[in-house]
């Protein structure tokens, strides 16, 4: 049954008058009582019955009509429906943040205050296929992403934090070899980041003895402070660290990462995406100017 002959029936059902239904959905009358004529033989059932100058539905035309009530409910409702899924995505910036987590969370919360009908959707996940703006270690693949529109590489060094009470708080710079005893601290969950810390280690001779992990950047920071152990602190992307820890620079490996920030062509892109994307451009930036004006 195709459904506009469907829809045509359920129009002369609603009237039970075809003048008034082919003007309705603008049809010529002939052409409107063809295509009745047409489903009532495909159906093998009569719909409508004369009389005198008017028609009714037969028992079979009121079964049908009771069908395409509900059926032509959910497909009126399909183009308002898609209109406020548009609408809705149009003002919606889809995240995904494979690195920086938290210098991202606070550029989202600075940004929503300017901007408060933007929606933020977040995810973390390297096979996601669906972005507008990724953040992510230059060094991670990104092959799942959708093809970037603009590129920006932005470099960060990593410092290994120590407690202030230690021996290594007195120190201006350190080596890697000189803490290959000591238990470390890590962020987990992020993995990218993780590696690239193992990585530095391998450079320096040794696999890192974990003492401590937690998904929390504060918790790592408090931890470290605690002199429960040492731990990999990215200059600027994971805020300031706190009063009981010391920022060491390493010297032996060089110790650096790049931060890629991708803006990604979209099938259903939204008017906040670019925008987004400079504003946490320009928002690392001046993060890491803060940094480097203090050193």
């Amino acid at each position: 049954m195709e459904l506009t002959k469907l829809r045509y029936f359920y129009t002369v059902a609603k009237h039970c008058h075809v003048t008034r239904a082919a003007e309705e959905i603008h049809i010529a009358q002939p052409a409107l009582t063809k295509a009745i004529k047409q489903l009532e033989e495909e159906l093998e059932v009569p719909l409508f019955y004369k009389k005198g100058r008017n028609i009714f539905l037969t028992s079979f035309g009121e079964y049908l009509k009771a069908k395409l009530d509900v059926v032509f409910l959910h497909v009126d409702s399909i183009k308002p429906e898609l209109e406020t899924l548009k609408k809705e995505q149009r003002h919606t910036v889809k995240l995904n943040v494979l690195a920086a987590s938290t210098a991202v969370t606070d550029a989202v919360v600075a940004y929503k205050k300017r901007n408060p009908d933007v929606v933020f959707q977040v995810i973390q996940n390297e096979t996601e296929s669906d972005c507008d703006v990724s953040v992510s270690i230059n060094e991670a693949s990104e092959s799942a992403l959708p093809p970037i529109k603009k590129d920006r590489l932005l470099e960060e060094n990593i410092y290994l934090a120590v407690p202030k009470n230690s021996d290594y708080a007195k120190r201006s710079n350190i080596t890697l070899n000189e803490v290959k005893n000591e238990g470390f601290v890590h962020l987990a969950g992020s993995r990218f980041f993780r590696l690239l810390c193992d990585k530095f280690c391998l450079q320096a001779g040794f696999k890192p003895h974990t003492a401590f992990e937690s998904d929390s950047p504060t918790a790592v920071k408090n931890i470290i402070g605690a002199s429960a152990g040492v731990g990999f602190w990215p200059e600027y992307s994971w805020g300031k660290v706190s009063t009981e820890v010391v920022l060491l620079p390493i010297t032996q490996p060089i110790c650096k990462r790049q931060l890629a920030l991708r803006l990604h062509l979209s099938p259903t892109p939204s008017v906040y995406a670019e925008d987004f994307y400079e504003y946490l451009v320009k928002f690392l930036q001046r993060r890491q100017q803060k940094i480097q004006d203090k050193k």
